[in-house]
């Protein structure tokens, strides 16, 4: 087959700067320089764009290497990136979607947090972006100065920061997607300490629990309202992730399916996504377990790609938006086909 002419840039997909015969040397040069990831490695992220590996790599193959890969390639030019008709999926913003509604999305200061509280912003609705980091959160107000984009920083395991959130949002919130969430260290039951369980719990299932209990009667006396949980792949199988984490995942799937039950009649909609493998640097504990480890690598090694923080937020904003209207209590596996396997 003939080499795909088109330039190559960072929104080129891995899988095609390693098969170019000139971007294939310089990519594996770089990695190898780098000692931080070698082709095998790469396997599951082929069709992610190559600037991906700066979030993958949380920051340790700088957004430098990028830059000098596409400039190395193309003869010390840059590129227009929309040149690579073959480059990876991008998103196509729905003018209007959120036109004249309020959501509130947590974890915003980062990965599929961010990249929701931007998409939801940009297609016209007033964002409460709510995280524990508040340079993330400036971060995200900057890179939308034409969007209506309010910020509290606050954890949402403490109830006064949840009433602020509420307050914040001024007794009118539509929509809220309940994304900020932890890993937990791989470990088994056995190894699991009370830390670790009472952190990852209280992150991703306690903390999604008092936030929904909070809005849900400011979206009762409108008559309608949307609610998007993330739960996981670990919410659907027990290997893919240490036990903390897997049990937080199924209680927001068990969440998500009783409030959907208990609401429906009411105009509220609730559901959840189930992500697979995504390039987000979700932070993982300095020490995971070897044991819990070794037992769940064979069984990750066959996740059959990694998304992009913006393609999961293309599944939890369409269940966010009125184009789900007919859709309540379903658990979507965002996963690229992983919960099939």
């Amino acid at each position: 087959m003939p080499e795909n002419t088109a330039p190559l840039t960072g929104s080129s997909t891995i899988g095609r700067w390693l098969e170019h015969s000139e971007g294939g040397p310089a990519l594996r040069g770089a990695l190898a320089q780098g000692g931080e990831f070698d082709e095998s490695t790469l396997t599951p992220v082929l069709g992610l764009p190559l600037q991906q590996l700066v979030s993958l790599s949380q920051g340790r193959l700088p957004q430098e290497l990028v830059d000098g890969l596409v400039l190395q390639v193309n003869g010390g030019v840059r590129p227009d990136e929309t040149d690579d008709a073959d480059g990876p999926w991008r998103e196509t913003i729905t003018a209007g979607r959120f036109a004249g509604r309020t959501v509130v999305v947590t974890g915003a200061a980062g990965g599929i947090g961010k990249a929701t509280a931007s998409r939801v912003a940009r297609e016209g609705g007033r964002v409460i972006a709510v995280d524990i980091t508040a340079p993330g959160l400036e971060a995200l107000v900057a890179s939308l100065p034409d969007s209506t984009v309010e910020t509290v920083v606050g954890d949402i395991t403490s109830q006064a920061d949840i009433d602020r959130i509420v307050e914040v949002a001024g007794g009118r919130i539509d929509a809220l997607a309940n994304i900020a969430g932890i890993n937990d260290d791989f470990s088994p039951l056995h190894e699991t300490s009370d830390a670790m369980w009472e952190r990852v719990i209280g992150i991703n299932l306690t903390g999604g629990f008092k936030l929904s209990r909070a809005v849900i009667p400011v979206m009762l006396a409108a008559g309608r309202g949307s609610i998007v949980n993330v739960a996981s792949e670990a919410g659907l199988r027990g290997n893919a992730s240490g036990n903390a984490y897997t049990v937080s995942k199924h209680g927001v799937v068990g969440l998500t399916k009783s409030a959907a039950f208990m609401y429906a009649k009411q105009g509220l909609r609730v559901n959840a996504v189930a992500p697979g493998g995504v390039a987000t640097g979700i932070p993982f504990p300095a020490n995971v377990s070897e044991a819990g480890s070794a037992r769940l690598r064979p069984f990750q090694a066959a996740i059959p790609t990694v998304a992009t923080a913006e393609e999961l937020a293309a599944s939890i904003t369409f269940l966010l938006s009125d184009d789900a209207v007919n859709i309540n209590g379903a658990v979507l596996a965002s996963d690229g086909g992983w919960s099939v396997q």
